[in-house]
């Protein structure tokens, strides 16, 4: 829609004298003259961003391009303006697409065009929801999706940051109610130096890969990262400096929100039920509910049994009494009853549901070795958390590839040789669901868990390792049991990992008002959380890593921030839970196995000579072809001169040995002496030359039509030269890069320099000896 001036001035007075400031003096001149709000924010390492929005996707409720370096990132919102009827929860949707067209390239496939989101993708979408989603109001359900559009990437800035701001932006101009803004940077840590937003050259050297995601006041809202054992000094460094810098976006951001944000639309409140519904069904099951939640006995199934039995009744009960109530507004009054009740009691008796106090482990067994057949397995067991996990090793060349993109991403890496696939079937919670592709739950605990245990793995492994998490029973913190199990099945398969890595869930019930988190009341810090005290807590920090230092860290949050004090603190007891499980983890298992199985694959450097690769290789790889069909052990040519062979098993590599002897075994081969005459018998007419033996056993090499005489000859025919003829040359060594003999018969027109050796006769008579 396009507004003259004078009604710009119109819509602009109304608005204020409602008291709100949705058109001002400058947008009014962005609108008629073409001019786009934009901001520069600079770091304090002098990098700077950009950030703009009024030009592109109009249409949107709110848009923004965030730009650093020659990388941008276009983010769309767009929320419905009413909430479907019935929905309790808030359905926010992020879709973060990385195009090829953006760094001027074709998609590979059959298609040549992007298909569905890959891995990166994914849990780059979920990092940005991860971001957002604890700012929005409590009561707001309408549907909301934001689209994540690259318009441009070079090599150098990752896009994934910029997106999580320009996500910030466009939601802080939109009318979509949202208490942001936020501010998101990466940090990098380089000799103990902090990086912000370092490029990917410096990540590929920097120890750690952190995003920080912050809103006012330093409150972090979500934390992401990676490292290579970083200490924890250096890690709580990087999170306050991380945390100061994002305020320099959320400042920027502000002032743009001021001049050119649009009044935030109403949230439509939640029906409010009676007070005297809600007395009832308080009056009715809290007793029953407190009894329940300090009952140490019950386990996931019976508590979960129990409360359910207490609901049924509570709304047969109360819908009874009023029976024009919905039964699923008295559901949704228990289930608030349910949780402040958890929570009161967490502060009440400083004990948890099962009877621990807030620092206690669970009880952890482990076993290793399960099954004779599998390179490497492990069970772990923490509470009522079972999960299975299982190592395969195989050759170099079962790493996956990596597309142009995922490789522009992972810093030039083309292929990974370690890959960790979770497994999170329906039966783990008792459940009946369908088991089919990939959920993105699956996919980010996965990599969470994958994240966590590829620092320990040394970088020159000859093998390519699978690691399998099947999650058994599951009754919170699967991601972080299978890094234990993990570990374990790493070192039960003979991978030699620098250490031992371990990871657990810390959780948080806080106690605030008026939606200030800056100023707490009060607050419980949770060790190794159990399900039900993730899903009515406020935190779920993942944090995984050695004796030494931290490998991973990953932090969730359901409240709108939380102080450095908090963050601080819930690390350092993660740091306590961690020595305390690597203990008991020591006890099946302290270091990788140094005794070899007899299912362990194995792997060897084979030399061949140059001028022997067609022997060994076979005619169209008939060889290295039977080899594999035969003993399952493949050869890859690592160089011109070395071949890696890769077998099953110790008995396989012994077989495909014998075959390889085999093929390259031939008779006694004479030392040909440099400048030496020998007779030569004519094998094969070429239009090129003629195919020459030195001796019985010798590949016949090429005798050039160049070589032949000292006259210029198209054919070998023009000097009457025959099949099984036998000729003088003079034999000049072999060429440095084919291998290939180098003979002549043209030298040897001339005087006579020499009396030429038969090998074919002095071969012959050894037979006949």
């Amino acid at each position: 829609m396009i507004f003259t001036r004078k009604a710009l001035k119109l819509l602009n007075h109304r608005l204020k004298c409602s008291g709100a400031r949705l058109i001002n003096r400058r947008y009014l001149q962005s609108a008629t003259n073409g001019v786009v709000p934009a901001v520069e924010v600079s770091f304090s390492n002098g990098r700077n961003m950009t950030i703009s929005s009024g030009k592109l996707a109009r249409f949107a409720n709110g848009t923004a391009v965030c730009q650093m370096g020659d990388t941008a990132v276009m983010v769309t919102a767009v929320a419905k303006a009413k909430a479907t009827p019935g929905q309790n929860f808030m359905p926010l949707v992020v879709d973060y697409r990385l195009k090829n067209a953006a760094s001027g390239r074709i998609p590979m496939n059959f298609m040549r065009r992007e298909l569905g989101p890959s891995e990166k993708e994914i849990l780059s979408a979920r990092l940005i929801d991860r971001s957002l989603r604890p700012l929005f109001a409590k009561d707001y359900r309408n549907e909301t999706q934001l689209v994540c559009n690259m318009l441009a990437m070079d090599a150098v800035h990752s896009p994934d940051v910029l997106a999580i701001n320009a996500a910030s932006m466009a939601l802080s101009l939109s009318d979509i109610p949202w208490n942001g803004p936020i501010g998101a940077v990466r940090v990098g840590l380089n000799d103990g130096e902090v990086l912000i937003n370092p490029t990917r050259r410096e990540l590929q050297s920097s120890q750690l890969d952190l995003v920080v995601s912050a809103t006012k006041q330093n409150l972090v809202v979500m934390l992401e990262g990676k490292g290579n054992v970083v200490l924890m000094q250096d890690l709580l460094k990087a999170i306050k400096q991380g945390t100061r810098e994002a305020q320099f976006i959320i400042h920027e951001i502000e002032r743009l929100q001021k001049a050119y944000g649009r009044h935030k639309r109403e949230v439509d409140a939640l029906p409010e039920a009676n007070s005297e519904l809600v007395q009832a069904v308080k009056s009715m099951c809290e007793m029953r509910l407190r009894e329940i939640f300090q009952d140490a006995q019950h386990d996931k199934i019976s508590r979960d049994t129990a409360v359910n039995e207490v609901r049924s009744n509570v709304i047969d009960k109360v819908w009874s009494s009023y029976p024009d109530t919905d039964p699923a507004a008295i559901g949704e009054e228990f289930n608030k009853a349910c949780r402040d009740i958890f929570r009161e009691l967490i502060f009440e008796s400083n004990r948890r549901c099962d009877g621990r106090d807030y620092d206690s482990l669970r009880n952890i067994s482990c076993q290793v070795d399960m099954y004779k057949p599998l390179h490497g397995s492990a069970l772990f067991q923490r509470g009522q958390t079972q999960v299975f996990c299982t190592v395969s090793l195989d050759s170099p060349e079962s790493a996956m590839k990596l597309d142009t993109l995922a490789a522009l991403d992972s810093g030039g890496l083309k292929a990974k040789n370690f890959m960790l696939h979770y497994e999170f079937p329906p039966y783990a919670t008792g459940e009946v669901g369908r088991i089919g592709p990939l959920g993105r739950r699956e996919l980010g605990h996965g990599a969470l868990a994958e994240r966590s245990l590829l620092p320990t793995l040394p970088h020159d492994y000859p093998f390519t390792v699978r690691l399998t998490s099947e999650v058994l029973e599951s009754n919170g913190s699967s991601s972080m049991a299978s890094v234990c199990g993990g570990s374990l099945a790493l070192m039960d398969a003979g991978v030699p990992v620098t250490a031992p890595a371990a990871g657990v869930a810390i959780g948080l019930v806080t106690k605030y008002e008026n939606n200030d988190t800056k100023h707490l009341q009060d607050y419980r810090i949770l060790t190794d959380i159990l399900g039900i005290e993730d899903y009515m807590g406020d935190m779920d920090m993942k944090v995984a890593g050695t004796r030494k230092g931290f490998t991973a860290i990953q932090a969730d949050l359901k409240i709108p921030g939380i102080p450095l004090k908090v963050v601080m603190e819930s690390l350092q007891k993660a740091t306590d839970a961690k020595s305390k499980i690597l203990d008991i983890m020591g006890e099946s298992i302290k270091e990788p196995r140094k005794y070899r199985k007899d299912c362990w694959p194995v792997s060897e450097r084979l030399a061949v000579e140059p001028h022997q690769r067609a022997q060994l290789i076979g005619p169209s790889g008939l060889h290295m072809k039977r080899i594999y069909l035969e003993t399952g052990t493949t050869l890859t040519a690592a160089d011109d001169s070395t071949f890696t062979v890769f077998a099953p098993s110790q008995a396989a590599l012994d077989e495909a040995k014998e075959l390889i002897d085999g093929y390259m075994h031939k008779e006694r081969v004479p030392d040909l002496e440099f400048g030496g005459i020998y007779t030569a018998k004519i094998t094969e007419l070429r239009d090129t030359g003629v195919m020459v033996t030195l001796y019985p056993s010798m590949p016949p090499a090429l005798l050039h039509n160049s070589q032949l005489d000292q006259r210029k000859i198209a054919h070998p025919s023009a000097l009457g030269l025959e099949v099984d003829q036998e000729i003088q040359v003079k034999y000049f060594g072999r060429d440095p890069v084919s291998g290939f003999m180098r003979l002549s018969r043209k030298v040897l027109q001339g005087p006579a320099v020499g009396i030429p050796r038969s090998l074919n006769k002095a071969a012959a008579s050894e037979n006949s000896s």
